[in-house]
């Protein structure tokens, strides 16, 4: 299930490519579908009722609802300016962002290892800019590099705090979220009146319905339903089949071929993520689970 669940997630690009809303309204739809499509699988397939929790839990998954729906945003914009190769690999950044964070906020020591992975991630990131194969990045690249990175950093928020709210439901903690994500944002599409610009059709129902059933609402009910048969460091190593899917998918669909320094970028973003990894205390498997 947990691998099912990765490759849907993998081509979530290509369908952003074909829908034409604003990342926002996009944003704003996934999290509203997909809230309904988690919540009614869990009415099908759970009969507990679900615990309550403290106020300040409460507040702090609306805030993270927030910071999720911003960090959909900026991915959808990154699909836009730049290869879906590029923007999921400058996303996949944000373990590298919550290790360097780790020493602040989870009172982790930064090891030896921890850094060098780090700068290997950083490398690998100056090799999928472009910057070494063509001395300069061009504009629209480095948009999209910037709203992939800034999405990463809006997902390591996304993470640190997740880990902070403990003894919640998985599913619970999600919906909460993922319903927040699209509230927080109706107040900005009302005033830029972008409700009212939209114009459905059949093409644009049925692929909103597929990002939001398919890329959300299953992703998340495959990926918790495989958690309690599986080692939480084989769900984070498993986790980078992601990337792996969106570069394959975007060269044979889309026809967008990496270079060979960006492949090596690639492979040194994603080995470096999974060597830091060989921990037992490292921040399980909510911090791997992304788009």
């Amino acid at each position: 299930m947990l691998i099912s669940s990765l490759f849907i997630v993998g081509t979530i690009g290509i369908f952003r490519r074909y829908i034409p809303l604003s990342s926002a309204l996009l944003a704003f739809f996934r999290g509203l579908i997909g809230s309904v499509s988690l919540l009614a699988f869990i009415k099908l397939r759970r009969t507990e009722t679900w615990e309550g929790m403290g106020v300040k839990k409460f507040a702090g998954l609306i805030i993270n609802g927030a910071f999720l729906g911003i960090n959909w945003i900026l991915l959808f914009e990154a699909f836009n300016y730049t290869t879906i190769a590029k923007a999921t690999l400058c996303y996949y950044m944000q373990p590298t962002i919550v290790l360097m964070l780790s020493p602040l906020v989870f009172k982790e020591k930064l090891t030896a290892k921890k850094i060098v992975c780090a700068l290997v991630a950083l490398a690998g990131m100056i090799f999928v800019s472009g910057v070494v194969s063509m001395n300069v990045v061009q504009e629209e690249d480095l948009k999209g590099i910037l709203f992939g990175l800034g999405a990463a950093c809006f997902y390591a928020m996304v993470v640190i705090l997740n880990k902070k709210i403990t003894d919640v439901d998985a599913y619970q903690k999600t919906i909460i979220q993922l319903i927040s994500a699209a509230v927080v944002l109706v107040p900005y599409l009302v005033i830029t009146g972008q409700f009212k610009a939209i114009v459905f059709n059949g093409r644009l129902v049925l692929l909103l319905l597929i990002v939001g059933i398919i890329h959300t609402g299953v992703v998340y009910a495959l990926y918790f339903g495989s958690m309690s048969g599986l080692k939480a460091q084989t769900i984070s190593i498993l986790s980078y089949i992601d990337p792996v899917v969106a570069m394959i998918v975007s060269a044979l669909i889309l026809g967008e071929r990496m270079t060979l320094w960006e492949i090596i970028g690639a492979v040194l973003i994603i080995g470096s993520a999974i060597v830091s990894e060989q921990e037992p205390k490292k921040i399980r498997f909510s911090t791997k689970f992304r788009q």
